[in-house]
């Protein structure tokens, strides 16, 4: 199998997600309720669907019973130009995702090439890549300095580097804010942002860059409209209940999927949370 991804929007070859594990405890996991278990499900079988439909190879890797946020592909592990880097979760709930993330993907033909070590704590949800030779990390919560700096050694072997931001305290340690809870890059010219939110260093990196964003309302925010993941440069997938964001999106020139997400956004994911990327390439 091909891999690698050193994109945000490049188009999305070959995706890795994994259904929810209905026996799992949800509310341990601060999955809001109540929740529809079966809607859960079927609501995640519909947002696979899209993605095939938008011509993703969509590899459906096993549940895993008792991870309640093990659907959210993202976070255990990180892919990078040759090979999946295994993270290390700071949420107790979340912890053996990465290894299992790993051992999935190795059947795949996927190399695991670094995990990270000690008391490194990391989610995906705290890294995106700016460009091809710049990853952004977000200082948080789930991300810590040892993590950081593990990161800066592993991508500093392949000739690239790491771009920190700090993460906002926000409701604190007990919920959810990564770095890419404040913004998603859809082209090279345009992201979605959270502006209330945004490190104010990563908004002047951006400008510096030329990029343009739109900024997500209070009212999107809440139902994740500042997630938003691309299939290919303009073309993007967002959870139903942001018809502000999604409209934005839509005068500037992209092309917008809206899935189903009333029960999925329960665990405080949208779409790009759902997917780990295995290969992004034009």
């Amino acid at each position: 199998m091909e891999y690698g991804v050193t994109s945000m929007f490049a188009p999305l070859r070959t995706v890795a997600v994994r259904p929810p594990a209905p026996t799992s405890d949800f509310v341990s996991a601060h999955w809001a309720e109540p929740l529809d278990v079966d809607l859960l499900l079927q609501q995640h079988a519909d947002f696979v669907a899209m993605l095939r439909r938008l011509g993703s190879t969509t590899v459906v890797l096993p549940p895993v019973r008792g991870l309640a946020d093990s659907c959210f592909t993202y976070d255990p592990a990180f892919m990078i130009g040759d090979g999946l880097v295994e993270l290390s979760a700071g949420k107790a709930v979340r912890v053996g995702e990465g290894e299992r993330m790993s051992a999935d993907l190795a059947e795949m033909g996927v190399p695991t090439i670094a995990h990270l070590s000690g008391e490194a704590r990391a989610d995906g949800g705290d890294m995106f890549w700016l460009d091809d030779d710049t990853l952004a990390v977000g200082r948080s919560y789930r991300t810590n300095a040892e993590a950081v700096r593990q990161l800066t050694a592993i991508l500093g072997e392949r000739g690239q580097r790491i771009e920190v931001y700090d993460v906002p305290h926000d409701l604190g340690p007990d919920w959810c804010l990564h770095l890419m809870s404040v913004i998603s890059p859809v082209r090279e010219d345009l992201a979605v942002v959270f502006e209330r939110l945004a490190p104010v260093a990563l908004l002047q990196e951006l400008r510096r860059r030329g990029m343009e964003w739109i900024s997500v309302p209070e009212e999107d925010w809440l139902t994740l409209g500042c997630n938003v993941l691309a299939v290919r440069p303009g073309v993007c997938v967002i959870a139903s209940g942001n018809d502000a964001t999604a409209q934005a999106l839509v005068d500037r020139g992209c092309e917008v999927h809206v899935y189903a997400a009333s029960e999925i956004s329960k665990g405080e994911g949208g779409p790009t949370c759902l997917t780990r990327p295995i290969l992004r390439r034009d």
